[in-house]
């Protein structure tokens, strides 16, 4: 049964609410140095809250010992429908920095900050400034819409986003896992990662000047990293069998986008949706057409759709990891953004050369 995702923290979450705060100041969210606070001392570590995996490691990786990071969403839980507990509105009442993707991903951010009395806290929206894509809750799968995704994507800043984020909210209780209109998953094109993490960057250096050098350091460490990875992807993915692969959910689009690939996704933009059966057809019907080999699924929700599909077909399934989250198993083995998008390009790499 479809769940019904309303953007509103609970009813429980906003009396905790209401019993930690007393105030209502609004928040200005900054990625870049305008508007935030100086830390108070040299020696103090910055405090930290991220909103979910990666953009806990991103924040992890530029902060380096300068900061205490602690992440909100905890393993094994999907963000899109997560919502903060009273112990995480605490937590970010007590920090100095909040991290958070964007793009309508997290949709409890605005109701908490707006009823927060940190007068402290700085707000970081690591994919503003991005070239978004407009995301749909639902795809057509004939051949026409295969190449639209490769290289037809309609595209918006978060800028240009926000003048219509008043009429967006108007009819957010209307739709499931509603993000504004936009694909939030800028994390999974490596590229775009970069620039998340350069967000961070400014905006931690905002808060403690004095750590600038360190700040930079550390991010130019990871970002060499990440530069790597978006070469390996670009040597491993440019002249693959095929350029076409199918998906859980519509979480590659960025990935498809900056590596000329087209994905063709079982649900839209949250892994909680329920594919139509006429969806779930024609993704059959586009398989047996473009001899699909391979069905992608992901960890944090049930592979149960794939599985299906897969078996109609008499094709297999394989891990593609939309990083929304680690397991608890995975946490256990120290896997990370990195060694995650790696095993990601070996799985692609498999499935495009079959």
């Amino acid at each position: 049964m479809k769940k019904q995702w309303i953007p509103i923290v609970s009813a429980v979450t906003i009396a905790a609410l209401a019993f930690l705060i007393s105030g209502c100041g609004q928040k200005e969210e900054v990625s870049t140095p305008a508007g935030a606070e100086p830390a108070t001392t040299q020696n103090q570590k910055l405090k930290i809250e991220a909103s979910f995996y990666p953009m806990y490691e991103f924040a992890s990786q530029v902060a380096g010992d300068l900061a205490d990071v602690h992440l909100l969403i905890p393993a094994d839980t999907e963000p899109h429908d997560w919502e903060p507990t009273p112990k995480d509105i605490e937590n970010i009442e007590k920090a100095d920095v909040l991290v958070y993707n964007g793009a309508g991903l997290e949709g409890w951010v605005d109701q908490i900050l707006g009823s927060s009395d940190n007068k402290n806290l700085s707000v970081v929206e690591a994919s503003k400034g991005l070239d978004l894509i407009e995301g749909k809750e639902e795809h057509e799968h004939g051949d026409d819409a295969h190449s639209e995704h490769a290289d037809g994507e309609e595209q918006v800043t978060t800028e240009d986003h926000a003048a219509e984020a008043d009429h967006s909210h108007e009819h957010e209780h209307d739709h499931d896992h509603d993000h504004g209109g936009l694909d939030p998953h800028v994390w999974l094109s490596p590229q775009l990662a970069v620039k998340e993490v350069r967000n961070i960057e400014a905006a931690l250096i905002a808060k403690a000047p004095e750590h600038k050098e360190q700040f930079t350091k550390n991010a130019d460490a990871y970002v060499a990293k990440l530069e790597q990875l978006d070469a390996d992807y670009k040597k491993e993915l440019q002249n693959a069998k095929r350029k076409d692969f199918i998906t859980q959910h519509a979480a590659f689009g960025y990935l498809a986008k900056t590596y000329g690939l087209t994905q063709v996704p079982i649900a839209g933009l949250s892994p909680e949706q329920e594919p139509s059966a006429s969806a779930m057809a024609e993704v059959v019907k586009f398989a047996k057409e473009h001899q699909v080999k391979t069905i992608f699924f992901e960890t944090l929700v049930s592979s149960q759709v794939a599985d299906t599909i897969a078996k109609e077909l008499g094709a297999q399934t394989a891990v593609l990891n939309p990083l929304e989250g680690l397991t608890a198993d995975e946490q256990a083995q120290h896997k990370d953004y990195i060694s995650v998008m790696r095993a990601n390009l070996e799985a692609l790499k498999k499935a495009l050369n079959e």
